[in-house]
């Protein structure tokens, strides 16, 4: 019996997520991915292949904040940023990822600004 490393195991359930999550103009998927420093959020519009908005933790301003803060702000920053755009809902892709922790906390950031799911 052979073993799959993790990469391949997070592949994997990665396409197992994607396969049923897909985004349209009106209500868009909102993309997470969560690296060791950094979280990143997109919109992303499905049927034309495009990116809507995105934010990220990395700005000016963040690198004080703890990282669950600055998911946090990631997510209310994109909530903002759909709402200029006039998205009041999204497809949540947490892309692979637990719903735990950072993951959890953008998506929390971004229902307290206002973004349904």
């Amino acid at each position: 019996m052979s073993r799959q490393n993790p990469q391949e195991k997070k592949l994997r359930i990665k396409r197992k997520v994607r396969a049923l999550v897909s985004g349209t103009s009106s209500r868009p998927r909102m993309s997470v991915f969560r690296s060791n420093n950094f979280i990143y959020a997109q919109l992303i519009d499905d049927t034309t292949a495009t990116t809507l908005a995105s934010a990220n933790d990395m700005q000016k301003g963040k690198k004080t904040m703890t990282k669950m803060e600055g998911a946090i702000s990631t997510g209310k920053e994109i909530a903002k940023l759909a709402e200029a755009k006039g998205i009041k809902e999204v497809v949540f892709d947490r892309n692979g990822f637990k719903y735990a922790g950072r993951i959890k906390a953008l998506a929390d950031g971004a229902r307290e600004a206002g973004l349904k799911f």
